[in-house]
């Protein structure tokens, strides 16, 4: 049976797992939709649970977060349930995190084994994958797609309807409005300024594939190339596995592509403001 603290207030229709905690000041509302919590969870103080929500296994929630609340958005209404959140097992939600609800057709969705720390956020109907860091005071506009192993710095801001490929990398107090392609890493406002070497390794990838990657990113953000006449040239080598998943990501873009050309210049961005060594390559390391 589930451990509830005297204080919690639980209340419409609400699922506990036998082995859940709920422990002082929470309150967990089964209104306008249910509330599903697996088992292992820990809702350690003061956390606000409101349905549609399901929540997966061994997840922990420090005091003052919420999850499930209605978009903050003024054209919906908040007594309607909407598609809910989804939240996937193993996931880390530090102080003041924030989750809403999504408000089309899906609902926003959190994976597995991700760390929000605190004051992060994650708005209405977005998608964040696996083993994601998101540092403190980050925000995620309603829409964005985050693939898995990313980093997201403190302050940063991801724009509504951004994409996020996997393994980048968004430096703390920036910011995007157009899509980041895989292990590429925001340096700036709007500048892909190097890869995210790194992180490459600990995923444990090959040489082979660091190499691709660095070539990818040289081939798009470092000669001067459209986007459309880059992806041109990355099509020439499709036989190659990682080529080919930034062409997919790139031709799927509606946003557009980030490279190293910041918001306002027509020219790449070099030395400190880009995050590149004198005389290097911007490949991060």
């Amino acid at each position: 049976m589930a451990t509830v603290h005297p204080s919690a207030c639980i209340d419409g229709d609400v699922t506990l797992a036998d082995d859940v905690v709920i422990g002082p000041g929470c309150v967990i509302t089964g209104r306008p939709g249910p509330v599903r919590i697996g088992a292992g969870t820990v809702l350690r103080a003061q956390v606000h649970i409101e349905g549609p929500c399901t929540i997966g296994e061994r997840n922990t929630f420090y005091p003052c977060t919420s999850a499930g609340f209605p978009p903050q958005d003024l054209s919906f209404d908040p007594a309607l349930p909407g598609p809910g959140l989804v939240i996937g097992d193993d996931n880390t939600f530090r102080e003041g995190f924030t989750a809403h609800r999504g408000k089309t057709q899906q609902p926003t969705r959190i994976g597995n084994g991700n760390y929000w720390m605190a004051n992060s956020h994650i708005g209405h109907d977005a998608v964040v994958g696996n083993r994601c860091i998101i540092a403190n005071g980050a925000l995620l506009a309603g829409h964005v797609e985050m693939a898995d192993r990313v980093v997201v710095g403190g302050n940063a801001t991801i724009h509504q309807f951004v994409r996020i490929g996997e393994g980048a990398l968004i430096s703390g107090l920036t910011g995007n409005s157009k899509d980041l392609c895989p292990w590429f890493t925001l340096t700036a406002i709007n500048v892909a300024g190097s890869i995210n070497v790194i992180g490459l390794r600990r995923a444990g990838a090959s040489a082979q594939r660091i190499d691709a990657v660095r070539w990818v990113y040289r081939t798009v953000c470092r000669q001067g190339l459209t986007v459309p006449r880059a992806l041109e040239r990355l099509r020439e080598r499709a036989g190659d596995p990682t080529v080919a998943e930034y062409i997919a990501f790139i031709s799927a873009s509606t946003r557009g592509i980030l490279t190293a050309r910041g918001r306002g210049s027509d020219q790449p961005k070099s030395g400190a403001r880009a995050g590149v060594r004198a005389g290097g390559d911007g490949d991060g390391e």
